[in-house]
Order: C-alpha cells, then structure tokens, then sequence
C-alpha cells in the first residue's frame, strides 16, 4: 500500500473529528458573527478536517483487510 499506514490513516481520521468537534465547541459558544474573519476561518477549518476525515475514511473502508 503506497501512501500512510492504517495507523496513521485512523489517527488522521481520530484528529479529524476531534478537530470537527472543537469547532462545533467553539461556534455554539461564541457563536456566528457577521464578521468576514470568522466565516473564512470556520470554513477553511471545517473543509480541512471535514476533508481529511471523509479522505481517511475513504482510504480505511477501501483497505479493509
């Protein structure tokens, strides 16, 4: 298999979620402001570890064995 190891490829996938769920953490406490600034840093973090959790799952169903 070229490419990470499933290892990484679960931690990738663990610290994604993790990743995921502090940014849901931080908008319901600070909530969504009308500030570009905000939206352009929850959107750059969300599709960087809303990316790399579907990739990796991708990855780990597609290399099951």
């Amino acid at each position: 298999m070229n490419g990470p190891t499933r290892n990484e490829l679960w931690f990738r996938f663990v610290f994604s979620l993790f990743g995921l769920a502090l940014l849901v953490v931080a908008v319901v406490v600070r909530g969504i402001a009308n500030a570009p600034a905000l939206v352009e840093v929850v959107g750059i973090a969300g599709l960087f570890f809303g990316g790399t959790a579907v990739w990796s799952a991708m990855k780990l169903w597609r290399n099951r064995d």
